[in-house]
């Protein structure tokens, strides 16, 4: 057994965490951990950019505005505020660690300073996302995992997997009494997955930041590690989680057998992207006034909707009218992905569907980042913080990242300098003595599967009383499966993702089902309205503790 003892426990290595540890790590020894690649993040995949108050004719009160319509009468307004008031200070902090953003460009040549080149997206009132092309995420996620990788107090445990969290309950004795308070966290659990052996980390602190749901169901522009690790992990350890019924799906994902998760970027519609059915007809202003620049939900449920009554397999984006060499400039990635399957956008309209994108819910935190169990942290899509509300506006995901691993990296010095912590906890080793290794994988890929039709059909973009019951009947039968053959057998990544897909499917589905309204993401044909008087509120979960 093979232990790590460190100040700062991060999980999760897209833009939240790799900033988190950086900001900490001259105040402590820290240990991240991403359960592939460290560059395998949703961060990675982030085309559009990052929404920030920079033009002229912008201002903070209309960038909020935004937010709060999109999020549909559940955001949270302090939360909102300080989100949007921030973002400026972040990206010009991203370009001082080295990060490039597009910048605008007048007779071909660019203009200094913070004049950038602002895109525009669906439910925006304005241009404001800062971009590096198309591929703002990437460029981002570069920039700050070399820095992380160089970085003498930083140890990066790549292709390890988290299992579950550490906590431990404090015990104070006052004469002959002792009082237990309630649960901290010490660490987690890690697989290597080379070696197959379970590492257990020890630490003062530990940052979940690893990103969203999206493999939880059949068709999703996420990556093969979003299996909602820290929310079905912290949920497990007894966690506030909330709003898990509002996944949001983007109405844009590239249709076609090869491409599997690639995204269209919203931003497409935001330089003149028009949606049109197969027979070329726009249908957009059929179902919103804002027609192609309506936000996410509205456009995801109209193509959905257009699907279904044509019996078509994909809409298609069409920017053919936008001249070519200026839509080569703006989306070099998306243009080279079209044409290696064929597809000039330049002249052909792109064939795209909906698919699951981004989790609004999460693990409940407080403006610090801070979790309801001591000495936890979540920031970015495993979050929720009240910023998104029913749907979160495009392009605000990789602005709350930065601005909440600032906050918590804030906090988290705070408590290190206080010296707030007891020596460094000894948590007790793995126990796997009574397992042995698997020889029915079968019931690990026959589970996965399921569980991931069973939420693209039941719990997905438009729901029903009888598709969730459906669902949640399933879920019970497939949980117990997965729990038995858990606890008897040795764990591979595999068994670890299935189990928490599992979870959060089950978390999904008791929201959906206690949410009687249509708000924002979530659309139940029984309650076609929004329902201020009863609903406008959040829908909170946490887990019974098990004595």
């Amino acid at each position: 057994m093979s232990d790590v003892k460190t100040d700062i426990l991060v999980i999760g290595s897209g833009v939240a965490g790799l900033l988190f540890a950086l900001k900490v790590a001259e105040h402590g020894s820290v240990a991240l951990v991403t359960k592939k690649e460290a560059m395998d993040s949703n961060t990675n995949l982030a085309q559009g950019g990052i929404a920030t108050v920079f033009g002229e004719t912008d201002t903070f009160d209309l960038h909020i505005q935004d937010t709060l319509s999109s999020g549909d009468g559940l955001c949270n307004l302090d939360v909102v505020e300080r989100v949007v008031k921030d973002g400026p200070a972040r990206i010009r902090e991203l370009i001082q660690l080295g990060v490039h953003f597009n910048l605008r460009r007048e007779n071909g040549i660019s203009v200094p300073d913070d004049a950038f080149d602002l895109g525009r997206e669906g439910g925006h009132s304005h241009n404001r996302i800062v971009h590096a092309h198309d591929m703002t995420g990437r460029e981002v996620e570069q920039v700050l995992l070399n820095l992380v990788r160089n970085h003498p107090h930083i140890h990066l445990y790549e292709n390890h997997i988290a299992i579950d969290l550490i906590t431990q309950s404090t015990r104070i004795k006052r004469g002959q009494v002792t009082t237990t308070h309630e649960d901290f966290c010490c660490g987690a659990y890690v697989l290597e997955r080379s070696s197959h052996q379970v590492k257990t980390f020890a630490a003062n602190i530990t940052l979940l930041a690893t990103g969203g749901t999206g493999k939880v169901y059949l068709y999703t522009s996420n990556p093969d590690i979003a299996t909602g690790d820290g929310i079905a992990m912290a949920y497990r350890a007894g966690a506030t989680v909330a709003n898990l019924e509002f996944v949001q799906f983007h109405p844009t994902c590239l249709y076609h057998p090869q491409a599997k998760n690639f995204l269209i970027s919203e931003a497409v519609r935001g330089e003149g992207g028009i949606l049109i059915d197969a027979d070329g007809r726009p249908f957009m202003q059929d179902y919103d006034p804002s027609k192609d620049l309506a936000c996410r939900d509205v456009v995801a449920r109209a193509i959905d909707s257009e699907l279904k009554k044509s019996g078509a397999e994909s809409v298609f984006l069409d920017i053919t009218h936008v001249p070519a060499d200026v839509v080569r400039e703006r989306f070099p990635n998306i243009y080279a992905k079209c044409m290696s399957l064929g597809i000039d956008m330049t002249c052909m309209p792109i064939p795209v569907v909906p698919a699951a994108h981004y989790m609004c819910g999460g693990v409940v935190t407080d403006v610090q980042g801070r979790t309801d169990i001591r000495h936890l942290y979540a920031v970015g899509e495993t979050a929720c913080t009240g910023l998104h509300g029913a749907n979160r506006l495009a392009s605000n995901s990789l602005l709350e990242a930065l601005v909440y691993a600032d906050a918590a990296a804030r906090e988290v010095i705070t408590e290190l300098r206080e010296n707030a912590f007891n020596p460094l906890p000894h948590p007790p080793a793995w126990d796997d003595v009574s397992t042995s290794d698997s020889d029915e994988s079968i019931v690990i890929t026959h589970n996965w599967d399921e569980i991931r039709r069973l939420m693209w059909n039941y719990v997905g973009i438009v729901r029903s009383d009888k598709r969730l019951e459906r669902a949640q009947r399933r879920i019970d039968i497939i949980q117990t499966e997965i729990q038995d053959y858990y606890w008897h057998f040795k764990v591979v990544p595999d068994l670890i993702e299935l189990r928490n897909i599992a979870t959060v499917a089950e978390l999904i589905i008791k929201c959906a089902r206690h949410r009687k309204e249509s708000r924002g993401l979530h659309y139940n044909l029984q309650y076609p309205q929004r329902d201020d008087l009863r609903w406008q509120k959040d829908t909170i979960l946490r887990r019974q503790y098990l004595g």
